[in-house]
């Protein structure tokens, strides 16, 4: 993360005691004999907005950690926040267009398209120059993330979530349409993130060409029946 990124503290602290069993014991030397291998290439940063598939009003931001596995996957930690006490709220999925093709029927419907998170300007890679940035979303054009959240920490500036990582796990959705996304979530995220959507979003118009119809684009479009079509984003279904 670009050490000019601001800083986005997770919405709620867990009631647990502070750490000193803990910190004393890897002080005496974990640190020096332990390695943390499996993260250290989780270093592609990008934040955007999860719902909670079927429940429209569960929203919130979702800061991604990402390594990138090969040409057709990503794999995600996600998190509320981006800053040292930031808690782990799930994990994400991202696979090609390619891949998702080769799955089971059955086992598409847990995958969001992400074609409207990248032509809105809502997913974002906070610190990259916008000539890597753009070229990172490129790569992401017509693929799809599967999300499981663990735990519901609310939002920053929002109503809180739950204060520790309570019931069962939360498949996740994208948002596919304007309206979708709570404006006052986008905007407290953009504020404070120093965040122009508009100019993203204007930025990425020549994706269009890219774009093939998703799978998923009109799983909730019932939930949100006010919520405008944008081009470029077409359900699958719909379109043969």
């Amino acid at each position: 993360m670009n050490l000019k990124t601001a800083r986005r503290h997770p919405p709620v602290t867990p009631p647990v005691r502070p750490a000193g069993l803990w910190r004393r014991t890897l002080d005496a030397g974990a640190r020096l004999l332990q390695t943390a291998t499996p993260l250290k290439n989780f270093d592609v940063y990008v934040v955007g907005f999860h719902c909670a598939k079927g429940r429209p009003d569960e929203q919130m931001e979702a800061h991604h950690y990402c390594r990138i596995v090969g040409e057709d996957m990503l794999q995600c930690a996600l998190f509320d926040g981006n800053t040292a006490d930031a808690n782990l709220i799930g994990v994400e999925y991202i696979v090609s267009e390619a891949l998702f093709e080769e799955f089971p029927q059955a086992e598409k419907d847990y995958w969001h398209p992400h074609n409207f998170e990248i032509l809105s300007g809502q997913l974002v890679a906070p610190g990259l120059p916008d000539t890597a940035e753009k070229a990172l979303m490129k790569l992401l054009i017509n693929s799809y993330g599967k999300t499981w959240h663990t735990w519901h920490t609310g939002r920053q500036e929002g109503e809180p979530g739950m204060e520790l990582p309570y019931g069962d796990p939360k498949l996740m959705w994208s948002f596919n349409r304007e309206g979708e996304c709570d404006p006052a979530l986008a905007r407290r995220r953009d504020e404070a993130m120093a965040i122009d959507t508009r100019s993203k979003a204007a930025h990425r118009q020549d994706f269009l060409a890219l774009t093939h119809p998703q799978h998923g684009v009109d799983a909730m479009a019932t939930d949100f029946p006010a919520a405008t079509p944008v081009p470029g984003v077409t359900d699958a279904d719909r379109s043969r």
